[in-house]
């Protein structure tokens, strides 16, 4: 068996990151905040993670509905308002909002990394609720949620097609994430390299020092 790296192999631990590449093409996929025994124990010694906790507290489910209904309400003040419309903008604005807060913020925002020690640096809200357990009962609530709203939606709109696209096609992108076979996984969008063989060292984001010799033919060089 040869020793030496190949291109592809080289590609792949450049890629890698934090957690495992599951991919070097145009799109590549990580792991992040794997199962090592580390990355366990430093969550479960931080104590209660009250970036997440809250989604268990009283009122966090209702929350939700009034909201809506709020929004739902302002938005039907506006001049000349359709329902199929109004429904469209409450449906698309729950989804923008709810992304961002549960899919796209990593981290603990509004608390001291001394506090967790960076345990969660990498996790977005979605991944810290319940220790990152499936199927419990505010993750079935908060998926739900948009389902219903697209239900909601897809009522008031009756046949027009267009409206019925943009909502679920938003409803299938706020859904998306939460499945759990994609739990703690990064999809990174990256034009494709070309083969170069003789890159067997992975890139930094330093520059590469200066020679010996470069800094010899310098003015005042030795």
């Amino acid at each position: 068996m040869s020793s030496e790296t190949s291109p592809s192999a080289s590609h792949f631990g450049a890629s890698k990151g934090k957690g495992r590449a599951r991919s070097s093409s145009l799109v590549t996929v990580t792991e992040v905040g794997g199962d090592e025994p580390e990355g366990v124990v430093d969550r479960l010694g931080v104590g209660v993670n009250e970036n997440a906790a809250w989604v268990n507290a009283p009122g966090a489910w209702l929350i939700h509905p009034v909201l809506i209904l709020t929004a739902k309400v302002f938005i039907d003040a506006l001049p000349s308002m359709t329902q199929p419309y109004s429904w469209t903008i409450v449906n698309l604005g729950y989804v923008l909002v709810s992304y961002t807060m549960f899919h796209y913020v990593t981290g603990v925002p509004f608390e001291s990394n001394l506090t967790t020690g960076g345990a969660y640096d990498d996790l977005t809200l979605w991944e810290q609720i319940d220790a990152g357990a499936q199927y419990t009962p505010s993750k079935k609530w908060l998926t739900s949620v948009p389902i219903f709203l697209f239900l909601i939606s897809t009522h008031y709109v009756k046949y027009n097609y267009l409206l019925f696209g943009i909502n679920f096609a938003a409803c299938v992108f706020v859904l998306f994430p939460k499945l759990p076979v994609l739990h703690r996984l990064r999809f990174h969008f990256t034009p494709l390299e070309p083969d170069n063989s003789q890159a067997v060292t992975p890139s930094t984001s330093r520059p590469p020092s200066p020679r010996l010799e470069s800094i010899n033919e310098l003015p005042g060089g030795r």
